[in-house]
């Protein structure tokens, strides 16, 4: 397996990267001050694993968690 990598100064090369940490900022972030560092650590956790991988309703995926845009692909296969 080869690493995908494009040309130098192509502006599509991290696009998905900065949509979802402007995502994470704008949701998360900006809304929060924490005291430590860990605070922030697990904050950031749960959003991820907790919201943003389970719950959230992406147009990408037709506007359904990503859970379950994962049970109908598997009943398709």
């Amino acid at each position: 397996m080869l690493a995908s990598m494009s040309g130098k100064g192509d502006c599509y090369d991290n696009a998905v990267a900065e949509s979802f940490f402007a995502t994470l900022e704008c949701e998360l972030v900006m809304r929060h001050d924490w005291h430590t560092r860990a605070d922030a650590r697990g904050a950031i956790f749960r959003y991820i694993e907790g919201w943003y991988n389970r719950k959230r309703r992406p147009s990408t995926f037709g506007y359904v968690s990503p859970a379950e845009h994962e049970g109908r692909q598997r009943m398709v296969a």
